[in-house]
């Protein structure tokens, strides 16, 4: 008889922090003492608290480990497994409490946590509770009871008009109402239509489509087939990069177990409906994030956008009527269709229901995976899920939306986060990305970071984002090196909009968005980079300069032994109290790495 349950992290993050081993050394352990009848091991998806990996829950006491390792195993088995002793130095500590999260759920549960306490898991609802190839343990949470529902109980009008009234919109940047899609979809009359999943997600610092994958792939599953049954589409498919291989794998599986158990393929649920599905791999190109470029990319071609109109609603995959939403998107569908319009839209902001998942990177104490209610401030998310900046550090900026978005600063910390707040600011919700910034990084940077980024993807299709993008990133340089000008900032302004007027396709038309709200909002970074020749955060390596101060000097000479260019060398001068000669930099030689004060103990080396 089972009477714990030890749940394992098996996303990306905690995978890549030694999870698998730590299920070898489980599996190993619970055989050794004898508890093979007795300790379930279950891998799920992804916890959220991707910084504390890799992570265990012990059910049904609900405790919470974190950062285990596999030398840890044994004596959580012995201890707590066996003589039901909780290891206390594994225990997740919440940063602002005293209590540990070691309690029956009745006393103190995980979610009583600040990282989860503010969020409302729909989307998420079931990673890192159920095993992912397991379809038994999604059925067992309502798994395909909905899409039972709309086959058996309501047309394919009523789908889409549930979806409709819901308020949901898309969560892969635009914000386009799901419902309209659809609806734009089921009139049109064709041989085949086709659905389509956007798994392409290419932000930098964003996993939220990743992680649903690979935590719950049958809710996809169960989405794509609710929509094929709203506007007549009998085929699917699930564009997905191959740089997510355990998403992949556990995507397949979850399709491959779906039509085995008849919930993909003919008559389904005896309804007469017919639906199937399969996967198609990118390879990694950011634009076929764009709808018609990932078609045009499944079709077998090069992936370029196409100009619109026609909408793929009309005219989409192989010239035949296609839907096309992301994986979040599609995740929320089955607990609409469940629990209807009202409770779907009974969250969120006016125009903006439901939840939104974002990745947090950066600057942040949590870095994790979170949901959270539409509308919940900047604030929220940082300081109380995320747990604040590190080191003492003061927020400056949170990036939201990518290479796509923008900047909100930190005299904007308590905006209220939806997709027309951050819109009315100059940013963007994007497909979720946040990137937390401190006092320590440039804007002017940043902004050239993403600019890099974007005329690296750009498909070319177009000269204003062809080439547009690539005199923006010039200009930045030069505004970097400390060659720039007044005229230099004029021109990135007159540059970013004609860009955006005139680009194709979404790629082009948002990529001036870092550089427009870093001009926005911090406008002084860029005057005192062409004016001053200063970078107020000592980022920019065109403006900084690295001294050593030979009073504080000792002459051990570890900065030399650092310096791969040969820039330091030793003077004549011995300062008082000191018995060796101290270090000097020929600027001329530096190439600003900053080896020399990273391996300074006695802060003698200085940036300015």
């Amino acid at each position: 008889m089972i009477r714990s349950h030890v749940l394992i992290c098996g996303g990306t993050g905690c995978t890549s922090s030694g999870s698998q081993t730590l299920q070898k050394a489980f599996n190993e352990n619970i055989a050794a003492f004898g508890l093979a009848e007795e300790v379930k091991l279950v891998q799920t998806g992804c916890f959220g608290l991707c910084a504390l990996g890799p992570i265990v829950i012990i059910y049904p006491d609900g405790t919470f480990y974190s950062r285990v390792t596999s030398e840890d195993v044994k004596e959580i088995v012995e201890e707590h497994l066996l003589k039901g002793r909780i290891v206390e130095r594994l225990v997740y500590r919440d940063k602002e409490a005293d209590e540990t999260v070691k309690k029956a759920a009745s006393e103190l549960s995980l979610s009583d946590t600040n990282f989860y306490k503010s969020q409302k898991r729909i989307v998420l609802r079931n990673c890192g509770v159920i095993d992912p190839d397991n379809i038994d343990e999604y059925i067992a949470m309502d798994g395909y009871a909905a899409l039972g529902k709309a086959l058996t109980e309501m047309t394919p009008e009523e789908v889409i008009k549930v979806v409709s009234d819901s308020g949901l919109r898309g969560r892969g940047g635009g914000g386009f109402p799901t419902g309209r899609k659809w609806a734009l979809c089921a009139p049109n009359k064709a041989d085949q239509k086709y659905v389509v999943c956007n798994a392409d997600e290419g932000d930098p610092g964003a996993f939220m489509d990743r992680s649903i994958l690979e935590g719950d792939p049958h809710a996809v599953i169960e989405a794509m087939a609710i929509c094929g049954y709203a506007v007549g589409a009998t085929k699917g498919y699930v564009y997905v990069r191959a740089e997510y291989p355990i998403a992949v794998t556990r995507l397949q599986h979850a399709i491959d177990q779906a039509k085995e158990y008849g919930l993909l393929g003919k008559n389904i649920f005896e309804s007469g409906f017919d639906f199937d599905l399969e996967i198609k791999l990118g390879a990694g190109a950011f634009v076929c994030g764009e709808e018609t470029a990932l078609m045009t990319s499944i079709e077998g071609n090069r992936g370029e956008p196409r100009p619109r109109p026609p909408y793929p609603a009309v005219k989409g995959l192989f010239n035949r009527p296609t839907v096309e939403n992301n994986v979040e998107t599609f995740a929320n569908i089955p607990q609409i269709i469940l629990n209807g319009a009202e409770w779907f839209s009974s969250m969120g902001t006016e125009r903006s229901k439901g939840t939104k998942v974002f990745a947090l990177g950066g600057k942040i104490e949590h870095t994790g995976l979170v949901e959270i209610p539409m509308g919940v401030t900047l604030n929220t998310i940082i300081n109380e899920i995320g747990g604040g900046i590190p080191n003492g550090k003061k927020f400056k900026a949170a990036q939201t939306g990518g290479p796509s978005g923008g900047c909100i600063p930190a005299s904007l910390i308590d905006t209220e986060v939806d997709y027309d707040n951050l819109v009315s600011i100059g940013c963007m919700m994007g497909s979720g990305g946040l990137i937390v910034m401190d006092e320590d990084n440039c804007m002017v940077d940043m902004a050239k970071f993403f600019l890099e980024f974007t005329v690296d993807e750009s498909c070319g299709k177009c000269t204003p984002c062809r080439v547009g993008t690539k005199r923006l990133l010039e200009l930045l340089d030069k505004i970097t090196q400390g060659n720039g000008t007044l005229e230099d900032i004029d021109r990135l302004e007159e540059l970013c909009n004609y860009i955006k007027q005139n680009s194709l396709c979404g790629l082009g038309q948002t990529a001036p968005n870092p550089v427009l709200a870093t001009l926005k909002f911090f406008r002084d970074e860029y005057i005192a980079h062409v004016v001053d020749k200063v970078c107020p955060a000592g980022v920019c390596k065109g403006l900084i300069n690295y001294s050593i101060d030979m009073e504080k000097c000792i002459g051990c000479g570890k900065c030399a032994k650092n310096c791969p260019a040969d820039a330091i060398t030793r003077t004549d001068y011995i300062a008082p109290g000191h018995k060796l000669a101290s270090f000097t930099i020929d600027t001329s030689k530096c190439v600003k790495c900053g080896a020399c004060v990273a391996g300074c103990k006695f802060n003698a080396i200085s940036k300015k």
